[in-house]
């Protein structure tokens, strides 16, 4: 200290010589003070640390703020990838923006483990020289004792693979690079980023390659991505997910233009365990990226392609070749594809148990009937085919023959397809277990039974949705065999359908447990009787939502035959229902748990009497757009919201809201909608 005072060579900090008489003087030197964030020994007196500034007339302190943000963008990187834990990270990452963006884009490779002394006293950290000297970057450090006792511990290797059970979603205006940056930097010390979903992108400062890269390098646990409607992303961001993520499992890209087949490429070469892939609307992939995918991802179980120009016959024949046997769901939908895919797919898709093929307009009946004759979809279980011209009677026969175990079938919107086709299609189809037609219109009553009576035992499900060709005619038909496995019966909106079908299917499905009706205009109670009394099981649920002919005779009969068993009921927008019908399910209904009478003709008399039923247990009731109900419902409301879980008292107009408020405040846990 008196070395570093007494010096006055010719490297003076001022030529002149020292401008004081006696440089040792105490005053000369002023104290740092307690808030100052360095450390000195208690002993020793503190120094001025900021420059002096001298001048003839004397010297000026000139106090500058010490800030680590002087250092360049390199030695901070060398700080940050030294960092202990996890917790380190993101306080540091709070300080600026500068500072989170560095953090995220250190890789994992990078990061460096340091040897961490934990002992009682000072001296004994002492070990060696080694201990106070920089270590290589290691993926894992060992322990090292002394006397007996562990001095050094191990410390986790910011590397090490997290769990990655997290989850997070970006949407619109959230969806930016710096969101990426801080999920990146936070995630990796709780647990893991395991799923990522980004849908759509701020317009100004939305996601990039940047953003997408800092997840890539942060989250090596990432398993499952979701970009949707991100147009800024392209090839590069993703080229980072395949060499950062190679856990990555399910791969859904919607939208994004600037994705090609490089980056497909990129993610089947390094990501062997992807098990879902979904396209959409991605105008730069095509058979290349199909072809990659199925021939480096042994474990492909799910794929889904739509709207993808680029994406031909080549692709899907080069997928379903390479992946026959572990490919098991398959939807293909909105592609400029012919008869050569669907050929491939029924003899190469000999995994396939879901298969959904939707607005395939170059497919013809050939098509359908080579899939059928493949003899290579054993195991299809589940099928539905939406707006697709080529599917007519012979081809769905063919289809019904070569999928021995189908058990689900779905058609939508195929106008060919006639009553011949769909009764020769129950016929082959022996394990058929849900029927679903929409939009069938060439589909008559003869179709209709016929499907019914010929599907076997195991049919279980029948829908029947916007069939404008069912005319309700007295068919004659002989005596048939009732079908007595099926216990769940949809006919919706189907102006045609009235009470002589009604009549014949009460005959032909004696056991229905769930019945849904709504939209249909042309039943009445006498038609509904019929059915009812036809009934040999008991009611669970029904649905006579929009069946405006239907009086409160109908609803006490059924409340009287199957109140017992009744659950679900829904009378929305029966007009015709009043307080009546709440009398009779408040006597008989003690197993229902969900009621809808909405714009139903009901008064706060039939709100009284079920909040009086004693055995009545509501979690959910509906009574919007009844304009009878006024405030004095709202006491049995609240008496009713004892077990209520759900109110929904949307558009009545008697009800004012500030009487709604307070109900709202005595049903606290009720969710009210009004």
């Amino acid at each position: 200290m008196p070395t570093v005072i007494d010096f006055n060579g010719d490297d003076d900090f001022y030529p002149g010589g020292t401008i004081y008489s006696n440089p040792k003087d105490p005053s000369h030197f002023l104290s740092l003070g307690r808030h100052v964030d360095v450390y000195f020994p208690p002993r020793k007196r503190s120094r001025v640390s900021a420059p002096f500034v001298f001048s003839l007339d004397g010297f000026e302190q000139k106090k500058k703020k010490a800030s680590i943000e002087v250092l360049p963008d390199e030695c901070l990187f060398e700080i940050f990838r030294r960092l202990p834990g996890g917790q380190e990270k993101s306080a540091c990452a709070c300080v600026s923006k500068r500072w989170l963006m560095l953090l995220s884009g250190i890789h994992r490779d990078e990061l460096c483990s340091k040897r961490s002394t934990v002992s009682l006293k000072p001296e004994e950290r002492l070990i060696s020289n080694e201990a106070d000297e920089p270590l290589e970057c290691k993926k894992k450090v060992g322990v090292v004792a002394s006397n007996g006792n562990e001095l050094i511990s191990e410390t986790e290797d910011q590397g090490i693979e997290s769990d990655g059970y997290l989850s997070r979603c970006l949407e619109g205006k959230k969806a930016t690079d710096i969101r990426l940056a801080a999920i990146a930097v936070g995630t990796g010390s709780r647990g893991g980023l395991g799923k990522l979903s980004i849908r759509g992108s701020n317009s100004s400062r939305g996601v990039t390659n940047l953003g997408l890269g800092a997840i890539a390098r942060g989250c090596p646990s990432l398993r499952v991505l979701s970009l949707w409607n991100v147009f800024s992303i392209g090839d590069e961001g993703l080229l980072e997910v395949a060499n950062g993520c190679p856990l990555l499992e399910k791969l859904d890209l919607c939208q994004c233009p600037a994705i090609s087949n490089k980056a497909l490429l990129a993610i089947a070469k390094n990501c062997p365990n992807l098990t879902s892939l979904t396209v959409e609307s991605c105008s730069n992939i095509g058979n290349e990226g199909l072809q990659a995918v199925g021939q480096c991802c042994p474990s492909l179980k799910s794929i889904s392609v739509k709207d993808c120009p680029l994406i031909g016959d080549q692709g899907i024949a080069s997928l379903f070749s390479s992946a026959s046997y572990v490919l098991t769901k398959v939807k293909l939908q909105a592609l400029n594809i012919t008869d050569v895919s669907l050929a491939v797919i029924g003899h190469y898709g000999k995994a396939v148990t879901d298969l959904v093929l939707t607005g395939l307009q170059n497919v013809s009946e050939r098509g359908f009937w080579v899939m059928g004759n493949g003899h290579g979809l054993q195991k299809l279980k589940s099928l539905t085919v939406t707006s697709c011209q080529g599917v007519t009677d012979l081809g769905l026969e063919a289809v019904g023959k070569g999928c021995p175990n189908l058990t689900q079938f779905c058609l939508r919107k195929c106008a060919f397809l006639s009553d011949n086709g769909l009764v020769s299609f129950a016929k082959a189809a022996g394990s058929l277990e849900s029927l679903q037609l929409q939009e069938c219109h060439r589909i008559t009553q003869f179709g209709f039974f016929g499907a019914l009576v010929n599907c076997g035992a195991k049919l279980k499900a029948l829908a029947l949705v916007n069939c404008l060709g069912i005319k309700d005619v007295n068919l004659g038909l002989p005596l048939l065999s009732p079908c007595k496995s099926l216990r769940s019966l949809s006919v919706q909106n189907c102006p045609g359908f009235g009470n002589a079908s009604l009549a014949i299917l009460g005959k032909l499905c004696p056991h229905l447990q769930h019945l849904d009706l709504s939209g249909l205009h042309g039943i009445t109670d006498a038609g509904f009787l019929l059915l009812l009394e036809s009934c040999e099981s008991d009611l669970v649920k029904v649905n006579l939502s929009n069946c405006v002919n239907l009086t409160d005779k109908v609803v006490s009969t059924m409340a009287k035959l199957h109140g017992w068993t009744l659950e679900l009921l829904n009378l929305d927008g029966c007009r015709k229902i009043t307080d009546v019908s709440l009398v009779a399910i408040a006597e008989n209904c003690l197993l229902l748990s969900d009621l809808n009478v909405s714009n139903c003709a009901i008064t706060d008399y039939g709100i009284s009497v079920l909040a009086c039923a004693k055995k009545l247990n509501l979690q959910i009731l509906s009574v919007s757009g009844c304009s009878l109900i006024s405030d004095k419902s709202l006491p049995f409301l609240g008496k009713l919201g004892q077990t209520l879980l759900g109110l929904n008292l949307q558009h009545c107009n008697g009800i004012s809201s500030s009487k709604v408020d307070l109900l709202v405040e005595q049903l606290w846990r009720c969710d009210i909608l009004f």
